[in-house]
């Protein structure tokens, strides 16, 4: 897996990890691009709060600042970070699911050892 990817994928968790985060990115998602002002009237969060967590979800990508009128900045949200950690989750997925099939085809398949050990206890 290319660290780039596995990067990108630990700041998406990272943001993701915090409940006020995620209350903040579908408050986005659910009313489009937001000033921290606007958000501050909906949700039960000061300003301030908002704004330091807005600084990491765009350091982590999921939101990207444009400027607006009167030097008010609105937050939107940015998918493709989303995607590379959904990416980074499918390869690890996948290499388990193949660990997983090759530990239950071991323990469905006899073993030879397990057939001579069988047939000494049948000789008995």
């Amino acid at each position: 897996m290319a660290p780039d990817i596995e990067a990108v994928a630990e700041q998406v968790f990272v943001a993701l990890a915090d409940p006020t985060r995620r209350t903040i990115l579908t408050a986005l998602a659910t009313d489009g691009p937001s000033t921290v002002t606007d958000l501050a009237a909906r949700l039960p969060i000061t300003r301030q709060a908002i704004a330091k967590h807005l600084a990491l979800m765009t350091d982590a990508g999921l939101v990207t600042p444009e400027p607006g009128e009167r030097r008010r900045v609105r937050y939107r949200l940015r998918s493709a970070p989303v995607q590379i950690a959904q990416q980074f989750l499918a390869a690890l997925a996948h290499d388990w699911d193949d660990r997983l099939d090759a530990l239950r085809r071991y323990l469905t398949t006899p073993q030879p050892h397990q057939a001579a050990t069988n047939s000494d206890a049948s000789d008995d």
